[in-house]
């Protein structure tokens, strides 16, 4: 299984990326727009259907999200037999790190998804430091 690890500095307050970022319906919007262009929930707001700005969809099921500011999901569809990610948003002064961990199967799928997973975490930067 890879795992996949990356993690950015941003500069903003935790407070408002974690908003966004535990807002599961609202990953189009606030978080990553553009990156993801539709969100879609489902089954009361413990699942949503991704459209990302490559065409690709996926469904995530919500596993946990706590008051640590951690949010942990699992996907279906894409070209992953098993995928598995979890988002920290942590304070880091002056800013916030951001840390985004991904389990994944089959292992070939590791640089398509690590690429994705850069570019996810390059646009949320972006998003926030414009905002600041």
């Amino acid at each position: 299984m890879a795992t996949l690890h990356d993690e950015i500095h941003i500069e903003a307050p935790p407070e408002a990326i974690w908003d966004a970022a535990r807002d599961f319906g609202a990953l189009h919007t606030r978080l990553v727009p553009g990156f993801v262009v539709d969100t879609r929930l489902e089954d009361d707001g413990k699942a949503r259907v991704v459209t990302f700005g490559n065409g690709m969809v996926v469904r995530e099921m919500m596993v946990s999200v706590d008051d640590q500011r951690r949010l942990a999901w699992t996907a279906t569809g894409g070209r992953a037999t098993h995928y598995n990610a979890v988002l920290e948003v942590i304070a880091s002064d002056p800013g916030t790190r951001v840390v985004w961990t991904i389990d994944l199967l089959p292992d070939e799928a590791a640089g398509r998804v690590a690429a994705m997973q850069a570019s996810g975490l390059a646009t949320m930067k972006k998003t926030f430091e414009r905002r600041v």
